[in-house]
């Protein structure tokens, strides 16, 4: 597998499975560009992989058109083209029951983990439709196949994550870009934090394999889909859930 000459944007792309999305990425080939609402995590990042590959940055709050607007003609501008998205960033949000959210709460979540890839989507599809290639990869979650409980918006944003992709897939399907998403169960990075033990220990009790999956694990699977060796496979869910699912 090369991505040798390809450019890929990973949203959330300053730690956990984005970091180690990039790293992956770098080592296939590809030069990257993150998008991360911390610069002061970005810049941590960049020095990490310092040495792997090509790295651009923007800062960008996903959440609103006209900072993905203003950071995609940046990218565009730097690079060219954007061959491989990654939408991978997203909170967690709080645990709460769905009636015991606020408004605002639960708006957050939606907004960031579907409208953000909605936006991003929206942003360089149009280019790769021009360059006739490309690959969206859509980090969506065990939680929007199955919903968890106290995550009433989170799980209903991971299910609209796997619609669009879907969706798009199919609307794309007569081109040369190709529209997956992934759905991993409870993985190793700082949203754990998000998150109450409770939770967690309620993620993990369902995964037959009885652990929590590692950033690098699932960055393996990101960096197939986001090569030429996926060829006959749009609008796809991959589980990477330990078992937990395999639908």
């Amino acid at each position: 597998m090369s991505l040798q000459g390809k450019t890929a944007l990973v949203t959330g792309g300053a730690r956990g499975i984005g970091l180690a999305t990039v790293q992956r990425l770098l080592k296939e080939g590809a030069q990257c560009v993150i998008w991360d609402r911390d610069q002061k995590a970005t810049d941590e990042a960049k020095a990490k992989l310092d040495g792997l590959g090509e790295i651009t940055s923007d800062t960008v709050e996903l959440a609103k058109p006209e900072s993905v607007e203003a950071a995609a003609g940046q990218a565009l501008g730097r690079h060219g083209q954007i061959d491989i998205l990654v939408n991978n960033a997203g909170i967690a949000g709080v645990n709460k029951m769905l009636w015991e959210c606020t408004p605002q709460e639960w708006r957050d979540v939606m907004d960031i983990d579907l409208y953000g890839v909605f936006l991003c989507c929206r942003a360089f599809v149009p280019g790769m439709l021009e360059a006739g290639w490309g690959r969206i990869v859509n980090v969506a979650s065990i939680a929007g196949k199955e919903g968890n409980p106290t995550a009433s918006h989170y799980s209903a944003a991971k299910a609209g994550v796997i619609g669009l992709t879907k969706s798009l897939g199919k609307e794309l399907a007569d081109t040369n870009i190709r529209v997956n998403c992934i759905t991993p169960a409870v993985i190793e990075t700082e949203i754990l934090e998000q998150c109450t033990q409770a939770h967690i220990d309620y993620m993990v009790s369902k995964i037959p394999m009885g652990r929590v999956g590692q950033a690098d694990e699932v960055a393996a699977l990101i960096a197939w889909l986001s090569s030429d060796e996926v060829s006959f496979s749009t609008g796809a869910v991959f589980d990477i859930s330990g078992g937990r699912a395999t639908y």
